[in-house]
């Protein structure tokens, strides 16, 4: 009975080392069953014979050394068959595997030159960038400041990243004041310094502020404004004008 025992246990465990390779490939999976159908069929032969075994060992008349010796024999070849049928499945699981990191491996290549493609169709032309910008500052130059400021807002739409845009803000903010549309001066401008406060043209943005307030009547706060630009852009073109425009005002 603990030799039946013994024997039920392996070839249990060998069928559930068989059930645990599962696997998407086709061939794979078929080859797997068969082997689980093979496992299977033997573990039934095995049990078979047991119970022949147990009947008969009742019977004093027959020579249970020699059945249990050929038990034996059938045992050492259904193990030997189980191990060879484990070492199948063993292949089978690697070369799975195998298939899954190749076809990884090429799709990350391919989406690595996917992106480098599309990085290289977005970036943008520099010499395009250029004429764009200066045709947004011809058109204020010539006095057409609401096609300027229409220009400047389709650079700054098209080449968000560009060193450019700071200014392109500050000149939509210097149209909008030549407009004599000073509220949407100020907003154009204080747009450009909390989204650019260390660009060259922070100080001239804060002085089209000190401006614009000025024509809307508001001296008192054009004053705060210019002696704000004194403190935070100290010797720049920008705090010298205020600060000619303070002394003025004394």
């Amino acid at each position: 009975m603990k030799f039946r025992a013994a024997l039920l246990l392996g070839l249990w465990l060998a069928a559930g080392a068989a059930h645990a390779g599962l696997f998407d490939d086709e061939e794979a999976r078929r080859a797997i069953a068969d082997l689980r159908v093979q496992v299977e069929t033997n573990r039934k032969a095995a049990e078979e014979r047991l119970a022949k075994i147990e009947t008969l060992a009742q019977d004093r008349s027959i020579d249970l050394s020699r059945q249990l010796d050929e038990l034996k024999q059938d045992l050492a070849r259904m193990r030997g068959q189980i191990e060879v049928q484990a070492n199948q499945i063993e292949t089978l699981d690697r070369r799975q595997k195998d298939l899954y990191v190749d076809l990884d491996a090429r799709l990350r290549k391919l989406e690595a030159s996917t992106q480098a493609k599309e990085k290289q169709a977005a970036a943008p032309d520099p010499v395009a960038e250029g004429k764009a910008y200066e045709a947004a500052l011809n058109q204020f130059k010539l006095g057409n400041y609401q096609a300027s400021v229409a220009a400047f807002q389709g650079f700054l739409a098209t080449y968000p990243e560009s060193p450019q845009v700071s200014s392109a803000q500050y000149w939509i903010g210097n149209a909008y004041y030549a407009l004599r549309d000073y509220k949407m001066a100020i907003a154009a401008q204080q747009k450009l310094l909390a989204s650019w406060p260390d660009s060259a043209k922070a100080p001239d943005a804060l002085l089209n502020i000190a401006s614009s307030q000025a024509e809307m009547g508001e001296a008192r706060t054009a004053r705060e404004t210019l002696q704000s630009l004194v403190k935070k852009y100290p010797g720049t073109p920008a705090a010298d004008q205020a600060k000619q425009r303070l002394a003025g005002k004394r």
